[in-house]
């Protein structure tokens, strides 16, 4: 399982939207320990090496390393690319 790390901005949003925080964490933690299941909900941004994990209608940004997840930010879908 990979290393995930939370940016200042992106713990903010968790407790922000603290009424979906447990489905974020649990769908990121499953991305962490197999990759191949979340597949389909991971997209690489075009123009930037960031990726982008859809959560419902909330989209995780984050970098990926060989040993650690950077969680960069997380919003609604209409305001996370602002």
């Amino acid at each position: 399982m990979k290393t995930i790390l939370y940016t200042v901005t992106a713990a903010r949003a968790l407790r922000t939207h603290a009424n979906r925080a447990k489905l974020i964490r649990s769908k990121i933690t499953q991305y962490a320990t197999n990759p191949a299941s979340q597949a389909n909900n991971v997209k690489q941004l075009s123009g930037v090496g960031i990726l982008r994990l859809r959560v419902g209608d909330f989209r995780v940004l984050f970098s990926e390393t060989a040993e650690t997840i950077t969680i960069l930010d997380i919003g609604p879908r209409g305001r996370i690319y602002d």
